[in-house]
């Protein structure tokens, strides 16, 4: 099957947006990284909202994609942490057309491989968006996790941080590893979901829960009723899923187990439920989680609105991209703006491994600061006394 000219468009646009965007609407906010990390994240994640609106976008109004969701919904605005089972590599992007409908796109933060950051573009974007990347290897991400989730609290923003429990997506090849894992540990071979990692899990839940930083935790269920766009060379190929069904359980904060075993426990409960609710789900014709196709709670934003940001974000993204392009062809200070920035991303990225890691050292800084003073002064009032 040859290339599709839509997936090319479709992977086109989302590359140059998240490119252009790094380097025109990020790359002038940067500074103000170094002065206030917290001021530096508020703005920032506002304008990456605006590139995450992009692909729901594309998908609804230029593919047709239909999007159900079904079950509790979310409470706008409230700290969580969101579990999915990773049916494609794609299921993260395709998430945001539910987080339009039911929260704030600025709060998403995704848990994701390292060798992502690393990709121009997309990887620029992320590392500013501050999303948490991980090495795999449980020594080196449990301090890594801890300082993100540290900032997080600090700075009391809102956050909604996706997490995928599996660690990687289901094919053939992972569910056999999945098959041995639960042969050796005395537990049922799942078809449709692989068996979750709990530990990164549990420190997560645990660590917001300390912070007091967490309302709920979210867990959803996606699947595919047509077809299954398993990696980013489908969608290049054309093959776009013919529609998206999202189910959501809310668990408030309160409503979950105390003892990090427990957690593990109720984790994979969870995923338990997962495997009959998708074999129940394929298995049904038509296919669907809920016979009447609604959400109990409703979402925050009516379909009309949602459909003026779609069609906002289509022509916003695609006249800025006509507009970088014509300004490197006619501009020379334009394109000297451009090389710079670019060499930043590059050096920084070679010197810090990262501007979130860059991020964090700048918090710890001001944070020093800040309790320098403070002792100062709380000397020099006992000395007043």
């Amino acid at each position: 099957m040859g290339v599709s000219v839509r997936g090319l468009y479709f992977v086109v646009t989302l590359f140059l947006g998240s490119f252009f965007g790094s380097v025109f609407m990020l790359g002038p906010v940067l500074p103000l990284m170094l002065l206030s990390p917290a001021w530096y994240r508020w703005l920032t994640d506002r304008i990456i909202a605006t590139w995450f609106t992009l692909p729901v976008s594309l998908l609804e109004l230029v593919f047709g994609v239909k999007v159900v969701i079904t079950g509790d919904g979310f409470i706008p605005g409230e700290r969580s942490v969101i579990i999915m089972n990773h049916r494609t590599r794609l299921d993260w992007m395709f998430l945001w057309c539910c987080l339009l409908r039911y929260s704030y796109l600025r709060l998403e933060k995704v848990c994701l491989k390292a060798a992502l950051k690393a990709v121009p573009g997309f990887g620029w974007a992320m590392q500013v968006a501050c999303f948490v990347f991980i090495q795999r290897r449980w020594e080196e991400d449990k301090i890594h996790l801890e300082n993100m989730l540290d900032y997080f609290c600090d700075i009391r923003e809102p956050l909604q941080l996706l997490l995928f429990p599996e660690g990687t997506d289901l094919t053939e090849n992972t569910r056999a590893k999945s098959d041995t894992f639960a042969a050796q540990n005395n537990l049922p071979k799942f078809e449709y979901v692989l068996h979750p990692r709990t530990t990164g899990f549990t420190f997560i839940v645990n660590k917001l829960q300390k912070g007091d930083n967490l309302d709920a935790v979210h867990d959803i269920t996606v699947a595919y009723p047509k077809n299954i766009p398993q990696t980013e060379r489908h969608l290049i190929l054309g093959l776009f899923p013919r529609e998206i069904h999202f189910h959501v359980r809310r668990y408030p904060v309160a409503s979950l187990p105390a003892s990090s075993s427990d957690l593990e426990s109720w984790c994979r409960e969870r995923w338990a439920e997962k495997e009959v609710r998708l074999r129940d789900f394929y298995s049904s014709q038509p296919r669907a989680f809920d016979r009447d196709g609604v959400a109990h709670v409703p979402p925050c934003k009516s379909e009309l609105r949602v459909a003026l940001i779609k069609v906002a974000s289509l022509l916003y993204w695609s006249s800025f991209i006509a507009f970088c392009f014509t300004g490197l062809w006619l501009w020379a200070p334009f394109r000297l703006y451009f090389l710079v920035i670019v060499g930043v991303y590059m050096a920084q990225q070679k010197l810090v491994g990262g501007l979130e890691l860059l991020e964090l050292a700048c918090h710890r800084y001001w944070k020093s600061v800040a309790v320098d003073i403070g002792d100062k002064n709380k000397v020099l009032d006992e000395k007043k006394q």
